[in-house]
């Protein structure tokens, strides 16, 4: 799928202003190979606990984008370079994490997307505590299960449904 998040922007302004598409501040640091990539939301609501994040990234991924709501934490990171692995081996488009990452040698040596606001070496708890497929807020923006994200150099956008 080849798309810039600028021209969706612009192709449709119309959503933006009713709330169908969104763009996330611009707080998100990219990490991995893979600078672009967009798919199907699926949420997550944890805090510094990544017990779901591994159960879910163990699934397969059909080209889905895990957005994971970890309240804006910067006291652990949820998602290291075992789960990176995960990403990429079960065919995940994407991760996007509203707190932090660790083991980013490894995830930057992959070829996978990951967004998340900083690194942190902390490991998370692993009790299994949160949510799945729920209205997540990810940086004061409402995301929700099956919407669409795409991510690229310029930032992320959401939209309610698929952007041609």
């Amino acid at each position: 799928m080849r798309f810039a998040t600028a021209d969706l922007c612009d192709d449709h302004a119309n959503l933006l202003d009713d709330g169908r598409l969104a763009v996330l501040p611009p707080v998100f640091r990219h990490y991995g190979q893979r600078l672009c990539f967009a798919g199907r939301v699926v949420t997550l609501k944890v805090h510094e606990d990544n017990a779901l994040v591994r159960a879910t990234l163990e699934t397969p991924g059909d080209g889905h984008v895990l957005v994971v709501d970890g309240g804006g934490s910067l006291r652990c990171a949820l998602v290291g370079g075992q789960l990176g692995l995960l990403v990429r081996d079960n065919g995940w488009a994407g991760i996007v994490v509203d707190g932090c990452i660790r083991d980013t040698d490894e995830i930057n040596a992959l070829d996978i997307g990951v967004r998340a606001l900083g690194t942190h070496p902390r490991k998370p708890a692993k009790q299994g505590v949160g949510a799945r497929d729920l209205r997540v807020q990810i940086a004061g923006v409402p995301v929700h299960p099956g919407d669409w994200l795409y991510a690229d150099a310029d930032g992320i956008v959401v939209a309610r449904h698929k952007l041609g």
